[in-house]
C-alpha cells in the first residue's frame, strides 16, 4: 500500500499543476462574473443611485423624503422621469427604527400615483386611486424582514424581505398652470412617513427639495457601479433565491462583513465588465421588446416576465428573468403592482421607417382624437444615451395638460420633435439636440379599456 502514494502524490500534484489558472484565464474568470453581477444587481443599484444623491446632495436620510417643488427641469437626472408630474421620493429604513408607516392623503385636493418598493424594486404596494387605498387615503405599515410582531389595526401591512427601500409618489397637478402645479405641490407634502413606535404623535416629516440640484442617478458603468452593488450586500439581508450571488461577489471583492478595496488591475477588469454589460443591455434595448400592436414601432418597455415578477416578488417556481430585469432597471426606475391599472406606458426609439430617431431632424406624431385616458397622456423625449433628460434643455414633453396644447379640428394632435419648432407650432413642440439620438415615452394615466383591447391605436413618428 505503501508504495503506491507517492504515485498518487505525484498525479495529484501533476493535476493541480495543470489545472492552475494562467493571469489571462484568471481575467476572463473575474471579468465574467463581474458582467454577470452588472446583469444581477441593476435594480438594487439603481436604488442606490437615487439613495446616496439624496444622502450626498441633500443632506438626507432614509425615513425622509424628496421632492421637487416645480415640475422638474433638466436638472432631475433619474432614468425617463415625467416632466408633468410632481415627483416625490419617501426613502424608508427599518433595520434601526421597526415598522415605518407611510401615510398617504386621501384624492381630495389632489391624487398620488404611488407605488411603494423594497431595495430590489419589486413592488410591496401601488397606492392612490389605483392603489390599496382606492383613493380613500390610508396608513401603509411596512414591516421589517421576517417581521413576527402584532399588527394594530388601522394599516395595511405590507411585508418586505428588505430593511429598505422607496415610494414613488407622482402628484398629479389638474393642468400645467402654476396654480395647479403648487396645488400638486401642498398636496404631496401632506404625506407623512414616520416609525410605527412614534404613530401615537408623529414628528414632523422632513421634506427636501431638489428642484434646483442636479439630482443625478443615471447608471454609471465603472467602478461605481460596483461600489454601490456593495453597499447594497452590505446593508440588506442575503434572499434566498440570490444566495447562488454569494461566492459569484465574493470572487470579485465583495462580500458582507468585509471592506470592497480593489486593487488597480481588478478596478481595470470591473469596469471593462460594466462596459460590457452596458454594451450587451443597449443591444437588448434594441431587440427585446415585441410591438405593442403588429406592425408599429411603439412597445411595452418591459418584458412581461420581469413585470410579473416585479409585481409578484418573483413567486413563480420556474422563472428569474434577470436578464429582463436587468434591461428594465437600466433605463427606469420604480415596480408597480398593477400595471394598468393607474398608469400605461409606451416607448420607441425608431421612426416609421425604423431609423433612429435623431436630435438633429424633424418629426411629427399625430395623436388621434379621444386619448383613452381618465387623466391625461404625456410625450415625453429622453437622451437615448443615458434615458434621462437630454441636458440643458428647457422643456422635454408635451401633455393633455398643457392649457396652450393645440388641437386640430378633427380632434388629433400634432406633436413635433426637432432642434427648432416649424412655424407656428411652438405649443406642441418638443426640443431635441442635435448630435444626440432620443427616445419618446408615451405615457397614459389612468388609462381605459380602448387602449388595452389595442381598439385605440398610436401611430408611429413620422420623420418630416
Amino acid at each position: 500500500m505503501k508504495k503506491f502514494i507517492p504515485v498518487a502524490f505525484f498525479c495529484l500534484t501533476s493535476v493541480a499543476i495543470a489545472s492552475e489558472p494562467s493571469h489571462e484565464n484568471s481575467a476572463q474568470f473575474v471579468e465574467g462574473r463581474a458582467l454577470e453581477a452588472v446583469i444581477w444587481g441593476m435594480p438594487a443599484v439603481n436604488y442606490d443611485l437615487m439613495l446616496q444623491q439624496m444622502r450626498g446632495k441633500l443632506g438626507g436620510q432614509e425615513n425622509e423624503i424628496v421632492f421637487w417643488s416645480r415640475l422638474p427641469t433638466w436638472k432631475n437626472q433619474t432614468l425617463t422621469p415625467n416632466p408633468d408630474a410632481v415627483y416625490s421620493m419617501a426613502f424608508f429604513n427599518t433595520k434601526d427604527v421597526g415598522p415605518v408607516v407611510l401615510e398617504i392623503p386621501p384624492a381630495d385636493t389632489g391624487s398620488i400615483t404611488g407605488n411603494i418598493d423594497n431595495v430590489w424594486q419589486v413592488a410591496l404596494e401601488d397606492a392612490g386611486p389605483s392603489g390599496a387605498d382606492k383613493g380613500a387615503g390610508g396608513k401603509y405599515l411596512i414591516l421589517p424582514p421576517r417581521f413576527s410582531g402584532e399588527i394594530p389595526p388601522g394599516f395595511i401591512p405590507l411585508r418586505s424581505d428588505t430593511f429598505g427601500g422607496y415610494a414613488l409618489l407622482r402628484s398629479t397637478p389638474k393642468s400645467g398652470s402654476d396654480a395647479d402645479v403648487t396645488n400638486a405641490v401642498d398636496y404631496v407634502k401632506r404625506v407623512k412617513l414616520y416609525p410605527l413606535s412614534q404613530a401615537a404623535d408623529p414628528p414632523a416629516t422632513r421634506f427636501l427639495d431638489a428642484v434646483d440640484v442636479l439630482y443625478d442617478s443615471t447608471i454609471s458603468y465603472d467602478i461605481r457601479y460596483f461600489e454601490s452593488l456593495n453597499r447594497i450586500v452590505q446593508s440588506e439581508p442575503w434572499l434566498d433565491r440570490d444566495r447562488v450571488m454569494i461566492d459569484q461577489l465574493r470572487s470579485i471583492g465583495i462580500e458582507k462583513g468585509k471592506p470592497f478595496q480593489p486593487d488597480e488591475k481588478t478596478t481595470q477588469l470591473l469596469t471593462a465588465a460594466a462596459k460590457k454589460a452596458h454594451a450587451w443591455l443597449d443591444m437588448r434595448y434594441e431587440t427585446t421588446f415585441p410591438p405593442y400592436v403588429n406592425g408599429h414601432r411603439w412597445s411595452v418597455p418591459a418584458s412581461s416576465s420581469a413585470i410579473t415578477g416585479q409585481s409578484t416578488n418573483f413567486t413563480a417556481a420556474d422563472v428569474y428573468p434577470v436578464d429582463d430585469r436587468a434591461l428594465t432597471y437600466s433605463f427606469g426606475f420604480v415596480g408597480i403592482k398593477n400595471l394598468g391599472g393607474g398608469q400605461f406606458y409606451l416607448i420607441t426609439a425608431k421612426d416609421k421607417t425604423g431609423h433612429a430617431l435623431d436630435g438633429g431632424r424633424q418629426y411629427r406624431l399625430r395623436v388621434p382624437a379621444d386619448v383613452p385616458v381618465k387623466q391625461y397622456w404625456s410625450a415625453t423625449v429622453y437622451d437615448r444615451q443615458t434615458h434621462a433628460f437630454i441636458r440643458d434643455l428647457k422643456r422635454f414633453s408635451r401633455s393633455s395638460q398643457n392649457p396652450d396644447l393645440q388641437k386640430n379640428a378633427d380632434g388629433t394632435v400634432d406633436v413635433y420633435f426637432g432642434p427648432n419648432p416649424s412655424a407656428g407650432k411652438t405649443a406642441n413642440w418638443i426640443p431635441t439636440k442635435p448630435g444626440h439620438q432620443f427616445e419618446v415615452l408615451f405615457r397614459f394615466y389612468a388609462p381605459e379599456k380602448p387602449l388595452m383591447d389595442k381598439t385605440w391605436v398610436l401611430p408611429d413618428i413620422d420623420r418630416q
